[in-house]
């Protein structure tokens, strides 16, 4: 990790950084997070019959939609050419937990997209369940493991 901030120049102003001396290597990120709610709502979900329809199939969806547009919703983020994005869903005793990946093969990470994309999925599973349980709670938000790039791999333990 470096000292000195890698989004301000020297003066101070918040700038993109530049990667384009950088070597494309291949990267790839998992983010999760979980979305707690009631035992009504998740069995409406788990069996099909919310109101608005198959709600995992829209967050699904609308992660992977969210990871490719991460550049437009994160200031500085670099435009990305995924070559991956996968959201994946897991039933838990009161609630959803999600993971998404992301992937490339370039000069910067892909963290930011993963996460993008896992908590867009969370905020949809809320959009799509609200009228079930507006009392649903979204966290626990992370990095969950990186690989590739200078800083190689890690894991959150």
């Amino acid at each position: 990790m470096t000292s000195k901030p890698t989004h301000l120049d020297d003066t101070g102003a918040a700038h993109m950084v530049d990667v384009g001396t950088k070597p494309a290597t291949e990267r790839r990120a998992v983010a999760g997070g979980r979305i707690t709610m009631s035992a009504g709502a998740l069995d409406a979900i788990r069996s099909g019959n919310a109101p608005k329809g198959d709600v995992l199939s829209t967050a699904r969806i609308a992660g992977i939609m969210a990871a490719k547009r991460t550049a437009d919703l994160i200031p500085l983020c670099h435009p990305l050419a995924l070559t991956k994005v996968s959201v994946a869903f897991e039933w838990e005793a009161n609630g959803i937990s999600v993971a998404a990946t992301a992937a490339t093969t370039g000069p910067t990470g892909v963290e930011m997209e993963a996460l993008t994309a896992a908590s867009v999925a969370l905020l949809t599973l809320y959009d799509m369940a609200k009228a079930l349980d507006r009392a649903m709670i979204l966290g626990d938000i992370r990095l969950l493991e990186k690989s590739g790039g200078r800083s190689g791999d890690w894991r959150a333990e």
